[in-house]
């Protein structure tokens, strides 16, 4: 028998809690997200030389962020104790660089996607947390979209005090300056505004202006930070990533676990490498998920109420709605 797919309003008045983001909701907004993975368009664009691609054979990863963090701190330890290698800090760059041309080919820029903006910023703003998995800029550009808006409601990424994270995420919550509400917004598996500098510090890349992404590859290529994301590799890559950095370890341990009834969730394929984050949603007390299904996936519905079922208790309630419908993600609501 066919699970119930429903109208995201017909739901959504019992779902206010968090929503957790998936590759599925940037691919709405624009195509070019659908790639399998970084390292695999580099690949197949011809961009990836053979000594970038010895590294990754090497350390048995597809994370391009590891990857360059490794040989970029071996390129600063060579130069602080003045030991000539050109072949380290060369090896850096074509890897750098081939990073910075994947990104510019696949990702999109302001001005293809702002017509969006609006819609999802109205989205988001319903719910008390945002979890993205995606390392892309979309949920930034909509959230900074609500900064030109008098409707008293801020989103807060919690990085504060020139762009470093503040250790008490919680207090974030209370509105402040005539604000009625707060949303949180957290990035569990980094994002293209999040950077790591020579002493291993994790700020936030500032910049308003819609010359964002130009100004974050630009961060890059003065060899001063390197990028905190991590898009690929298995669960456990995922999570040892996650445990080597203050910021995706915090969001892991706290964000994730604290305590919220209710889940939605949008684009996200619950694949085996991602489901790590489902266990920590198990300690939050979860007692109703909604899940988006794309035109009417039985196979994915039955799929997906098995694995939350399993993952968060028996007792739960799992409910499907259309992710085209109105008043979700990209879509505009009815008048």
């Amino acid at each position: 028998m066919p699970l119930p797919i429903v109208a995201w309003e017909e739901l959504a008045h019992n779902y206010r809690g968090t929503i957790l983001l998936g590759n599925g909701a940037s691919i709405a907004v624009d195509r070019r997200f659908q790639y399998r993975s970084l390292l695999e368009h580099a690949r197949e664009e011809n961009l990836l030389p053979e000594d970038a691609q010895r590294l990754f054979d090497f350390f048995d990863t597809q994370d391009f962020e590891l990857i360059l963090r490794i040989v970029w701190q071996a390129t600063n330890v060579n130069r602080s104790l003045q030991i000539p290698d050109e072949q380290t800090h060369a090896a850096y760059l074509r890897v750098r660089d081939c990073l910075i041309e994947a990104v510019r080919d696949v990702h999109p820029e302001y001005q293809e996607v702002r017509e969006h903006l609006p819609h999802i910023h109205r989205f988001l703003r319903e719910f008390n947390t945002v979890v993205s998995l995606n390392y892309d800029l979309i949920v930034y550009w909509a959230t900074a979209y609500g900064l030109d808006i008098a409707n008293r409601h801020s989103f807060k990424d919690c990085f504060v005090g020139g762009g470093l994270l503040h250790d008490d995420w919680r207090k974030l919550r209370r509105p402040i300056r005539g604000d009625l509400r707060t949303t949180l917004v957290f990035y569990p598996h980094g994002s293209l505004i999040l950077c790591r500098n020579r002493v291993e510090q994790e700020q936030k890349i500032h910049n308003l202006d819609n010359g964002l992404l130009d100004a974050i590859l630009q961060r890059w290529e003065s060899e001063e930070v390197v990028p905190l994301f991590v898009c690929e590799g298995t669960a456990q890559q995922k999570i040892n990533t996650i445990q080597g950095s203050y910021y995706l370890s915090t969001v892991y341990r706290e964000v994730l676990a604290s305590r919220q009834d209710n889940l939605t969730v949008y684009g996200w394929g619950f694949g085996e490498q991602d489901l790590h984050l489902l266990k920590r949603f198990a300690a939050a007390g979860i007692q109703r998920v909604a899940v988006s299904v794309y035109r009417g996936d039985q196979a994915y519905c039955r799929r997906v109420d098995e694995i939350l079922h399993q993952g968060l208790g028996q007792n739960i309630l799992v409910e499907f709605f259309d992710s085209e419908s109105a008043g979700c993600w990209r879509y505009p609501a009815e008048d």
